[in-house]
């Protein structure tokens, strides 16, 4: 068995590859456009499984985003995506920087939680071991739901 992707459904797809390209770091690697179906498929890879996503079309993230509108709601019923990052601390205060709230913020220095424009809980988890506790982080309530 091998894992290939999670698809999760967009109700705007120029925000949401602003949310995961350009703010969490994820690189488009291919894009399906289906005129009869109404829909655009994307997929996205981590920087450091770009080279297994084009071999293997593997591990990925699949937006799915139907050209006809349609509400999507229950993004916590979906549970979450995780991402191992390189630094926990700059990456969510770059997201921050740009609007992004943090849930549940790296108080640890190991795991974080945000939200994508479509309500989708993402993890994020330090790479290694836990960086050392510092502020703002450490004293930092958690916001929302995660």
């Amino acid at each position: 068995m091998q894992y290939l992707h999670t698809m999760v459904r967009v109700s705007d797809l120029d925000a949401s590859l602003r949310f995961y390209c350009d703010l969490l770091g994820l690189k488009e690697v291919r894009r399906k456009e289906n005129d009869k179906g109404r829909f655009t498929l994307v997929f996205l890879a981590a920087p450091e499984d770009e080279a297994r996503s084009a071999e293997l079309k593997a591990p990925e993230l699949e937006l799915t985003y139907n050209w006809d509108p349609e509400a999507y709601s229950g993004g916590r019923n979906f549970g979450h995506l995780a991402y191992r990052v390189d630094d926990i601390y700059a990456l969510c205060q770059h997201l921050q920087d740009n609007g992004v709230t943090i849930n549940r913020p790296p108080r640890d220095g190991h795991m974080a939680f945000v939200r994508s424009p479509d309500g989708i809980s993402v993890e994020l988890l330090q790479k290694g071991d836990a960086l050392e506790p510092r502020e703002p982080w450490a004293s930092m309530e958690n916001t929302g739901s995660w």
